[in-house]
């Protein structure tokens, strides 16, 4: 038998279900789009992408499109400028280039499980950095920054900056809450 408070507190919880975002509320399956903002400040000084943490599954396509200012995607990986691997081996890097207008965009489908970290060629050094767990927590992204230091063939590597290291959303705190918002 359903009573009039057990019926508003049903009620209750499904509208507060649906004033979440969509992303709040299931998991990202794969094959589905999942958009990031990449986000500036009108002067310029403040950079970030929106969201900066995801939980997708293998087979999910990421979109990032700009919002404001000039941006780029760029996967961590020594084929991007020498930086050091930071998205699970055997997965393909990526580097958008420069995305300058607004709604401009650049897609990669990801299907390797593990992490991916990612940053803005021109914001790096001012944090906009992001992570991706798809699937599950392995690889080099799940280590810690310097886990490369002193390896064979590691020399020319680039660490991530000191700066950046401090933005990135903890790989527990993207699997325990799926997404983490980005400002």
């Amino acid at each position: 038998m359903t009573t009039r408070r057990g019926f508003i507190r049903t009620g209750g919880a499904v509208i507060a279900g649906l004033a979440l975002p969509a992303w709040r509320r299931a998991p990202v399956s794969a094959g589905a789009v999942v958009e990031i903002a990449m986000r500036s400040d009108p002067a310029g000084s403040k950079v970030w992408f929106d969201p900066v943490g995801l939980l997708v599954e293998p087979g999910t396509t990421i979109r990032w499109l700009v919002k404001e200012n000039v941006h780029t995607t760029t996967a961590y990986h020594p084929k991007n400028g020498h930086h050091s691997l930071r998205i699970p081996e055997g997965a393909a890097p990526w580097d958008s280039g420069f995305l300058v207008n607004p709604g401009d965009h650049f897609d990669v489908t990801l299907t390797v499980p593990g992490v991916y970290d990612f940053f803005c060629m021109p914001h790096e050094a001012a944090g906009m950095v992001g992570r991706l767990v798809v699937g599950k927590s392995a690889g080099p992204g799940a280590l810690p920054f310097d886990y490369f230091k002193g390896r064979a063939g590691t020399g020319d590597w680039l660490p991530v900056p000191a700066a950046a290291q401090q933005k990135f959303p903890t790989v527990e705190r993207i699997v325990r809450e799926r997404t983490v918002g980005g400002s």
